[in-house]
């Protein structure tokens, strides 16, 4: 196995020779991470990964959907039941059938991930198959066992400057916590998450928020305790180095609604008695709540919309969420923004970087608000849509409207440690081939596109996120 130097750059010399030179401006710059979800206690406990198949497909739910997909069962690749009941436990046995299907990623994301991961991480010279599964298996195992391979060994390796995790509201943090306390010094922060707070429909709310009075000290029988609540663990959150929070919702609808009616629907869902509708508009007027209280506490925050979650009930409800089971959904955010924007659009206490799953609504809508509203700037490619092409689609259907300095650079958003400067390198070069084809058109001029790249690549996800500063 070898990686062509020029990768996923274009096949016209003239743009590949462009692209070459503006990639090598980016290729060594830190990595800025400012949205992911790799475990904190990797780096608090800095104990060495314990196997390939924990490492690199366990975590990954691009690699289990795609196998789900041709009909290989999660008990096979070793995920846990909710049950209990036995799945395959060996990870030999597992990687090698992750080796047998490896030909089933060809032409996707995940396959120019793992192509670098293996080269570039951990040395393998060969291609992975049936036939050199066990020795590929072997020659990374002997690797995770050096003092090299640590987790803050690789974070260093990789030139991650930045690392931010993604976490509940509730979380006491105490691995961050460790990290702090240790004497390893460098940048690992958490971010804000209430979602599961705001989820009053949902069965497991009473317990979260049981969690919730517990971290905060106090009870919570009104939702004046309950904001209270919130903007409590958002000033601790804060202390711990965190500077974002991050919202998922379905629908991006965002309403304020009378402090009576809130009250009234926050009292009901104490007594059991609120509905799906009530939450949807319960979560529409948290996201304006938290909009405010990013204004006092400086908070950027991001808004991940668009997600069908657990799709496949009965996967969900055999191994629980983040297998492979979340859909896309078509998103509406000119109207549903509205109240939000109309509020706060222009405020310049407020950073709001939205994302989306929908990519028809790029050039209709969120490209003209983003290139509108001073608040609002535009997060890259996730989830679905962070490849080579979907990558491309966004640039070339923001950049027109929104320009490039509307845009927050890319984030990794990624479970998998060991996939992040894979997924850095792949955007770093995707960004480089696409300004070189506006230098080659004679769009911008080639140092233009010089000071562009090294935007994309580490100014914009540092500046947008409030990362300059430790």
């Amino acid at each position: 196995m070898k990686l062509n130097e020029d990768r996923f750059f274009d096949p016209d010399p003239a743009t590949r020779r462009v692209a070459r030179d503006l990639y090598d401006t980016t290729r060594e710059l830190p990595i800025i991470s400012p949205h992911g979800h790799v475990d904190p206690a990797i780096l608090a406990t800095n104990a060495p990964f314990p196997e390939p198949t924990a490492l690199l497909v366990s975590p990954d739910h691009y690699i289990l959907r795609l196998l789900h997909s041709q009909g290989i069962p999660l008990e096979a690749l070793g995920i846990p039941t909710r049950d209990g009941k036995p799945v395959t436990a060996d990870p030999r046995t597992i990687w090698r059938l992750f080796a047998k299907n490896w030909f089933l990623f060809r032409g996707t994301p995940s396959r120019a991930w793992l192509d670098y991961e293996l080269h570039e991480v951990f040395g393998v010279t060969r291609s992975l198959s049936a036939d050199t599964a066990e020795k590929i298996y072997d020659e990374i195992a002997e690797k995770l066992g050096s003092p090299e391979f640590t987790p803050r060994r690789l974070f260093d390796r990789f030139r991650i400057e930045v690392l931010a995790t993604t976490d509940r509201a509730t979380d006491t943090l105490e691995h961050h916590r460790a990290i702090r306390e240790s004497e390893w010094k460098r940048r690992v922060i958490p971010t804000f998450r209430p979602d599961a707070l705001f989820a009053i429909a949902s069965p497991q709310w009473r317990g979260q928020l049981s969690l919730l009075e517990e971290v905060a000290h106090n009870p919570v029988k009104t939702f004046e305790d309950f904001r209270s609540a919130l903007a409590g663990r958002r000033k601790y959150f804060k202390t711990m180095g965190a500077t974002a929070s991050d919202h998922a919702v379905e629908v991006p609808h965002t309403e304020r609604l009378p402090d009576r009616e809130v009250e009234k629907i926050f009292r009901a869902a104490l007594d059991g008695a609120v509905e799906k509708r009530d939450q949807a508009r319960f979560e529409a007027h948290m996201l304006m709540e938290m909009a405010e209280m990013s204004l006092a506490d400086g908070l950027v925050m991001q808004l991940h919309p668009g997600a069908f979650r657990d799709h496949d009930a009965k996967l969900y409800d055999r191994f629980g969420s983040d297998r492979g089971g979340d859909i896309p959904a078509a998103t509406e955010y000119t109207r549903n923004l509205r109240d939000l924007l109309n509020a706060y659009g222009n405020d310049p206490r407020l950073t709001l970087i939205v994302f989306t799953l929908d990519e028809s609504t790029y050039s209709r809508e969120l490209a003209p608000l983003a290139g509108y509203y001073s608040a609002m700037k535009l997060g890259p490619p996730w989830w679905f849509h962070d490849s080579i092409e979907g990558m491309h689609r966004f640039r070339a259907r923001t950049t027109e409207t929104a320009g490039l300095y509307n845009t927050v650079g890319f984030n990794d958003d990624t479970r998998a440690f060991c996939s992040i400067p894979a997924r850095h390198d792949l955007s770093r070069r995707v960004d480089a081939n696409f300004l070189a084809s506006l230098v080659v058109r004679h769009i911008v001029a080639k140092d233009e596109a010089v000071e562009m790249a090294r935007s994309l690549a580490y100014e914009l996800a540092r500046d947008s996120y409030k990362l300059g500063t430790a």
